[in-house]
């Protein structure tokens, strides 16, 4: 491998799925201004709306996870189509 190409600040850092409080420590160079605290140990803290543990996908279960509205604002400009 190539010396110095690497960045510096690998390390350990806690991804927080917001929808379901689900937590997983993975290496990452991620800024973070948050840091939260497991098993003792303090790590950088990333806020995730969604990941592998809340998507419909990798679940199986049809959950609608909309933070910003944007189901609601879609379906006041066009509704339902089938309907007239």
């Amino acid at each position: 491998m190539k010396k110095e190409i690497h960045p510096s600040n690998y390390r350990p850092v806690v991804f927080k799925d917001m929808s379901n409080d689900e937590i997983f420590i993975s290496r990452s160079t991620v800024n973070s201004r948050e840091t939260i605290e497991v098993d003792g140990v303090e790590y950088p803290l990333v806020k995730l709306e969604i990941t592998s543990a809340s998507h419909p996908f990798y679940t199986g279960k049809q959950k609608l996870v909309d933070t910003a509205g944007r189901v609601d604002k879609f379906m006041n400009r066009y509704g339902d189509r089938k309907k007239k």
